[in-house]
């Protein structure tokens, strides 16, 4: 749970970014502060035009604000093992919640109707309530207009119209609609808010068909997250990031985004804001890992169909037969485009909508997607002869074009470099393919496949390590650190316990880790191409866990992941990194670090026994 407060005093232009819970339907979400305000919502899908926005421009973004209306303190938390979000107020005549949820409507025709519901009840005394709901279309560039019909609310701009149902009086404000109204002990009020159009026609929300929509939903969560086998020490916070993975899933496709929100900075007033909601095949690559770890073959399962769908169809380009990226539904053209008619949170500019990196060559993607097949063939299903076609594909190339310089992991912007994270994963990606080409007898040229591992791991150990850090570097024949070398013992290319390794990780906790929260890298010593600082990369810290664990330092390893857990919000969500006073910062909340921490309490778990 958390604090907050609502309604004493000049409020805040902008929450925290961990002042938020995270609700969706496997299309799009919608953040929710702990004022009870919607200040981030797409619609209808994660990469779509916002609507609400007021996180990215607390003036133009828009907004859905629903709150008590007078002091009191607030409190947020999930319903037990769902995506159901539960806001509290407490104030001196009463308590009240708002339950914010989202049908999951399966394939139906009413999967299009993305309805928002808001179920506001008074559960002691009685409370007054406000609601404003000001809707910004097209990231607040595109007018719209209001009329009420049928005592519906309809939003409605050139392209897209939202209704807003309620069992409360609405009254209009322009083009916005605000309500104030109170409720007695036991008493409910429902708003409920739906795209419409395009086949889907407005339809009001009574309280029996929310009562109705929230048990199918608390249902949809609960049966979904049975299915896990995780049964460890940290179940609560397993399964917490569990639901996160499955919220930042676009069912139509079975792609996996990087995050649900873009241009959330990673220093106040800085530049590096990206447009993370889109699929990464790195990202997704590691979250069908973590998943498949804890049971779900069904999200690994819709992954290879978007993997069938999209990429194994794609022709090969400058940077080989895969992109890094790809839209939600598969597209691979995403143009970078700034908005600078929006301020940034608290004035970090610019928003960007887009991602340049598209066309980046990043060769650790191969590793990390052969690395998900080969384990989706072990624990999920056996692979089509298809796919282990295109494995074929993918892997004759690697072994053509692993040694040449790239962006790397971290898309640095500042040139390409031989950098070692991406010389290992290539390895990777040829190990595996041997392996599973071994375990089921399919054809592959294993002579010319073993010649190309063996040479890369030649190349690693002579000029990946650097005799002057007594570490292995970030890139070859250098002498700045990374975290990213981190993967080296979880990727099985080398012991745990090598005196090279425990060397490289000694020197990493001296120089790159602060009290359990790791640094990428020293930006200073290996510029990247981007003005500004930024705070410990947490997927690096969850690394960091699972080689302490690995290389016998249990209790060490414990430690750090209890610290680590410190750093998430009151509702168990964490962003990409961590500031300087335990900020959360970046992209909110971060697939890369929820599936590391599900691999690192996976193996630590099991260490521990």
């Amino acid at each position: 749970m958390t604090m907050g407060t609502s309604g004493d005093g000049p409020r805040p232009r902008y929450l925290p970014i961990a002042d938020h819970g995270l609700i969706g339907d496997l299309r799009t979400t919608a953040l929710v502060g702990v004022n009870g305000t919607i200040d981030w919502y797409c619609c209808p899908d994660f990469d779509s035009p916002s609507v609400f926005a007021a996180l990215l421009d607390s003036d133009l973004g828009g907004s859905f604000e629903l709150a008590a209306d007078g002091p009191a303190r607030t409190k947020q938390f999930y319903f037990p093992d769902t995506n159901v979000l539960i806001t509290r107020f407490y104030a001196d005549d009463g308590v009240g919640e708002i339950q914010d949820f989202m049908p999951v409507a399966g394939q139906s025709p009413e999967s299009d109707r993305h309805r928002l519901i808001r179920r506001v009840t008074c559960v002691r005394g009685s409370l007054p309530f406000r609601a404003r709901v000001a809707p910004r279309f097209e990231y607040g560039t595109q007018p719209h207009t209001l009329r009420f019909s049928e005592g519906q609310a309809l939003f409605e701009s050139p392209s897209l119209t939202l209704a807003l149902s309620a069992t409360v009086p609405m009254e209009a404000d322009g083009s916005d609609v605000w309500s104030e109204f109170k409720l007695h002990e036991g008493e409910c009020a429902v708003f409920a808010l739906d795209r419409v159009g395009e086949g889907v026609a407005p339809r009001s929300c009574v309280r029996t068909e929310a009562e109705a929509q929230f048990v199918a939903t608390v249902d949809f969560w609960r049966r979904w997250l049975s299915a896990s086998r995780y049964r460890g020490r940290w179940r609560e916070m397993v399964h917490r990031s569990a639901l996160v993975l499955k919220l930042l899933t676009y069912a139509p496709t079975g792609g996996i985004v990087a995050a649900p929100t873009t241009s959330l900075p990673e220093e106040i007033g800085g530049e590096r804001n990206w447009d993370y909601r889109y699929v990464w095949v790195r990202d997704a690559a590691f979250c069908v890992y973590a998943l498949l770890r804890l049971g779900f073959t069904d999200e690994a399962e819709a992954f290879m169909r978007f993997l069938t769908a999209n990429v194994c169809t794609c022709s090969s380009s400058a940077s080989g037969p895969l992109q890094i990226m790809y839209g939600i539904d598969g597209r691979g053209d995403l143009p970078e485009r700034r908005l600078d008619h929006l301020d940034g949170y608290e004035g970090s500019c610019p928003v960007r909508v887009g991602n340049a990196a598209v066309g980046q060559l990043q060769l650790d993607i191969y590793g990390a997607l052969v690395d998900a097949i080969y384990l989706y063939d072990k624990w999920g299903k056996p692979i089509s002869s298809d796919s282990w076609d295109y494995v074929n594909t993918l892997v004759d190339w690697v072994c053509d074009n692993w040694d040449q310089p790239d962006e790397g992991i971290w898309e640095t912007r500042g040139g390409r470099k031989d950098f070692l994270f991406s010389r290992l994963m290539c390895w990777v990606a040829i190990e595996r393919a041997i392996r599973l080409a071994n375990h089921r007898g399919l054809p592959a040229d294993l002579p010319r496949w073993q010649r190309a591992r063996d040479t890369i791991y030649q190349q690693i150990m002579r000029r990946g390590w650097s005799p002057k850090l007594q570490a292995f570097a970030q890139h070859l024949d250098g002498e700045v650190l990374d975290a990213s070398v981190l993967m080296m013992p979880l990727a099985k290319f080398v012991s745990p316990t090598d005196p090279k390794w425990l060397s490289t990780l000694a020197a990493l906790g001296d120089r790159l880790v602060s009290d359990s929260l790791v640094y990428r890298y020293d930006p200073e010593a290996s510029p990247d191409g981007l003005s500004g600082t930024e705070g410990t990369f947490s997927i690096c810290s969850f690394w960091y866990v699972e080689a302490l664990a690995r290389a016998g330092r249990l209790d060490e390893a414990r430690l750090a992941f209890e610290k680590m857990l410190t750093y998430a919000n009151h509702v168990g969500l964490f962003a990409e990194e961590i500031g300087h006073t335990g900020e959360q910062r970046g992209n909110f909340p971060q697939a890369f670090t929820h599936l590391a921490l599900i691999s690192a309490a996976f193996n630590l778990d099991r260490a521990l026994g």
